[in-house]
């Protein structure tokens, strides 16, 4: 039986090709042969094998992290690589560290958010080439994009690092007329001010200050970057001020607060000069400079009273209060007082209240005037219970309890005084029961201003049984 030769079989080409490069093959193929074969195999897999090309192949088998850094490399963002491997890597070292220190280990890496890579591919890049270009005011608005995207709690440092970035970049432009420096000189301090370092924070923002003098220049929210850089020199003067004030440097303090308000007068906001005022007539205060601490306070009260501003009125009322107080002048003290009572409750800043109630009781109460002093701490006690803020209802709390007790006092040595059978037995009834205590018949016109507001039955009675008992009662 004559055995056939077998049929041929033709081969699709990408067999064929990769059958001619197996170990067995019978011909040596040259390097150049092998290299223009590859690229054909690439071709028919892209032609005929949709989704199977190489680029597609590496972005499903790597993360995205990689994809970018790939892509970075292969189009030559040799820098923009670098920037967003080292930012990469104290990214991994922050989540470490937060996860030795806290149990609760909220932060996702960041290939799991491509959203960021994103925008960092994106502005990177185009940061590089501008620079290349030497397009030095891109590659700022580069940055400063991604300064504000990473404007978030988790990602803060990120974003501090781009402000530097920007700060850098801002001291190479000189066709502004110095704008893109004034606003890095105002990131870079916040940048120290948030970190607690008030003095490197100050020296920016003069440097804003001094930049912006004199320009109508404008963010890109459209306000006045002048008016921007006196609001931060102002806050940061009057935070050196508190430091200086805690280490009872008055001199020193009152000399920056003074400056302050020349800045404050320099920017035409009258509101932000009344608060000039206000924290140097606090600074004078605290020095023992009395009227001159009134002279100061009083014209934060004018400028309140100009602009309608009910709460600044208050707070200037209740500083001048302070400061009549330690000259004891106290009726002076107490009709400022019950002014600024008034004003808080009217817009219902209740816990402002609280706190003149309170010092009205501590005036009423030193005086000797128990029933007005049981008044007001009644009413901050009564506050304090509707806005359920438990710390301060205790402190007020304690208040409450000692007028009370001052109260009953006077009625009690009225009854001592008396020496009588019918004292006696309102005194036993009293100590029986502690919850009121009946007028004294004996003596009743002599003692009658002091028992109309003692002897009632107090719905407040129950709120007081939490107290310890006062001993003298």
């Amino acid at each position: 039986m004559t055995t056939l030769p077998p049929l041929p079989m033709p081969l699709p080409k990408l067999a064929s090709l990769a059958r001619q490069k197996l170990p067995c093959s019978p011909s040596t193929i040259p390097r150049s042969q092998l290299i223009k074969e590859k690229d054909g195999i690439d071709h028919y897999l892209e032609v005929n094998f949709k989704g199977l090309s190489k680029e597609a192949v590496a972005a499903y088998r790597n993360s995205y992290k990689k994809t970018i850094c790939v892509d970075m490399l292969r189009d030559g963002y040799l820098k923009s690589f670098t920037e967003l491997f080292a930012l990469m890597e104290e990214w991994d070292a922050l989540r470490e560290a937060a996860r030795v220190r806290s149990i609760f280990w909220l932060q996702r890496p960041l290939e799991e958010q491509p959203d960021k890579l994103d925008h960092l591919y994106y502005y990177l890049t185009r940061a590089e080439v501008a620079e290349r270009k030497e397009f030095f005011e891109d590659v700022y608005n580069n940055f400063h994009a991604l300064a504000c995207y990473f404007n978030n709690s988790e990602d803060k440092w990120v974003r501090n690092h781009f402000y530097e970035r920007c700060f850098q970049i801002a001291q190479l432009i000189k066709v502004d007329g110095g704008k893109k420096e004034a606003e890095a000189h105002g990131h870079m301090g916040l940048l120290f001010e948030e970190d607690g370092q008030l003095l490197e924070a100050a020296e920016h923002y003069e440097a804003f200050h001094q930049l912006t003098q004199g320009r109508i220049w404008k963010d890109e929210t459209g306000h006045f970057l002048n008016l921007l850089a006196c609001e931060s020199l102002l806050r940061i003067y009057r935070l050196l001020a508190d430091k200086m004030l805690e280490n009872k440097d008055y001199k020193q303090a009152i000399r920056i607060l003074i400056k302050a308000s020349e800045i404050a007068r320099e920017g035409n906001d009258k509101k932000m000069e009344g608060e000039a005022s206000y924290y140097l007539g606090l600074a004078h205060l605290a020095a023992g400079e009395h009227e001159t601490a009134l002279t100061v306070l009083d014209t934060y009260r004018k400028i309140s009273t100009e602009l309608d501003d009910d709460l600044g009125l208050g707070r200037a009322y209740e500083a001048i209060a302070k400061v009549l107080q330690s000259q004891g002048e106290m009726a002076d003290a107490i009709k400022y007082l019950k002014q600024v009572v008034t004003l808080l409750r009217n817009n219902y800043q209740f816990l402002d209240a609280v706190r003149a109630s309170t010092m009205l009781g501590d005036i009423y109460n030193e005086k000797g005037y128990y029933n007005k002093a049981f008044a007001y701490f009644r009413q901050a006690f009564d506050t304090t219970t509707e806005l359920t803020n438990i710390p301060l209802k205790e402190e007020t709390k304690v208040h409450y309890g000692i007028a009370k007790a001052h109260q009953i006092m006077l009625t009690v040595n009225n009854y001592i005084e008396s020496a009588d059978l019918t004292s006696l037995d309102c005194l036993l009834s009293w100590k029986e029961g502690r919850s009121s205590i009946a007028p004294d018949p004996v003596n009743r016109e002599s003692r009658r201003a002091t028992k109309a507001s003692l002897y009632e039955a107090s719905e407040h009675l129950e709120e007081l049984n939490g107290l310890p008992d006062n001993p003298k009662q």
